[in-house]
């Protein structure tokens, strides 16, 4: 079994594959508590979420580790699971079982895309720019999700949004939360996000602000209520298809983006070999985001936090399994998930929405088109309250721009569809 893994050749070993699984378990596990959190805030149940969340993290990681043999680690996405809720099913009132069969479509064709050319050209013509500024919009909307669950900003007739009261508990829990989270993070602390949860949690037990949880262990909870509810039919709906490509095109990108950066760090696809394992890594996602839908969550993807385990030593898929595997043991901890107050969750998606934010840093800002349409994708996510708004309004203004100074030929043909999609979808729906 072990020679599946080809050990020798990538020069570790059983131990130290074994540390960095258990390096990016510790450095993922925030991912239950506050996907569990953010999907309950659209109706579901949040016992089994927190149950279909592990299994999608152990199912992940180890159809990775086996199929792909690289040491990353998978789970279910930041960023889409906000969308799920607060912009599909409590924004744009579309019921959690369709919004599923959202999910399920888009990785149905998730998997078509990576086994044809059309993933390539997806990649090819969509410019990096706007793929940066994608992530950076969508890390605004999850932290301005997050400022607002967490009441440090509040709704305001007259300003539309203002500081929330910093004498409020609730919100300076929250805050607490913040510093700890921002701090633990910039020192690079194993588990940091986790850790930050866990201490924060502690404070709100010991003063009172959650009750202490009467015990810490249980069997795991059934996902009977989430699994296979999914509405495929309502999901075809012509309307929902910009969603689907939506939820399609940042599972992409996102994957894409963490194959890059952990891949560079462990030299893991820069020969032939690795050419194979990047496309292997891709159907695993893409086969997970597919069983995402029936499972009853929103999109898995490849998780950044893999880098901890390659740090650790990580260079194959054997730690991408031990990560699976060390995620059964928050199966029997659902007590302790359920006392986790939200107020010491949403401080987290702050942090997340920073790190994407900071692609902003690489984007040229010399180019015009690029410019004006960064812009109105990175503020038209938070304050449209919709990824889909934010990236067919700098869709348009791209086009526009470009038509303007004269560069038609610099149009790509995926920018120029999603601005006749927005055009139609604005104007006429």
């Amino acid at each position: 079994m072990v020679n599946l893994f080809k050990l020798k050749e990538n020069k570790t070993n059983v131990k130290t594959e074994l540390l960095a699984g258990l390096t990016t378990f510790m450095a993922m596990l925030y991912i239950v508590p506050v996907n569990a959190y953010i999907l309950s805030s659209a109706g579901m149940p949040y016992d089994a979420l927190i149950t279909a969340t592990i299994f999608m993290s152990i199912f992940a990681s180890v159809l990775n580790g086996l199929w792909a043999n690289t040491p990353i680690a998978m789970s279910v996405g930041m960023g889409l699971n906000a969308y799920f809720s607060f912009g599909l099913v409590k924004g744009m009132g579309i019921p959690w079982q369709s919004a599923l069969g959202i999910v399920f479509i888009s990785g149905i064709l998730y998997i078509l895309i990576s086994a044809t050319p059309i993933r390539r050209w997806l990649i090819e013509t969509i410019p990096l720019d706007i793929k940066r500024a994608i992530s950076a919009g969508i890390g605004a909307f999850i932290a301005f999700i997050a400022l607002e669950q967490t009441k440090i900003i509040v709704a305001s007739p007259a300003t539309l949004v203002t500081i929330g009261d910093f004498k409020d508990s609730g919100v300076l829990l929250a805050l607490f939360g913040l510093v700890l989270a921002i701090f633990f993070s910039i020192k690079k602390y194993k588990g940091a996000l986790m850790l930050s949860i866990v201490l924060t949690t502690i404070v709100a037990w010991i003063s009172g602000f959650a009750p202490f949880p009467k015990e810490f262990i249980s069997l795991p909870t059934s996902m009977a209520p989430i699994a296979f509810e999914l509405d495929i039919s309502s999901a075809l709906s012509l309307s929902f298809l910009p969603l689907i490509f939506i939820f399609l095109l940042t599972d992409l990108f996102d994957t894409l983006g963490t194959l890059a950066g952990v891949g560079m760090r462990a030299k893991l696809f820069e020969n032939e070999n690795g050419s194979k394992a990047l496309q292997k890594t891709i159907e695993a996602d893409a086969v997970s985001t597919m069983l995402s839908g029936l499972a009853g969550v929103t999109s898995t993807t490849s998780f950044i936090e893999s880098a901890a385990g390659v740090e650790e030593g990580g260079r194959t898929g054997l730690s991408a399994v031990f990560t699976g595997v060390f995620f059964i043991l928050p199966l029997f901890l659902l007590p302790f998930f359920k006392a986790i107050p939200p107020n010491a969750i949403y401080p987290i998606l702050v942090v997340i929405g920073i790190m994407m934010f900071s692609e902003i840093k690489n984007i040229d800002f010399d180019n015009h088109a690029t410019k004006y349409a960064t812009f109105f994708i990175i503020l038209g996510m938070p304050l449209t309250y919709s990824i889909t708004n934010g990236l067919l309004l700098g869709a348009l203004v791209y086009l526009l721009v470009n038509l303007f100074v004269g560069k038609v030929k610099e149009i790509s043909p995926a920018m120029l569809i999603l601005a006749v999609a927005g055009v139609f979808i604005f104007f006429f729906l």
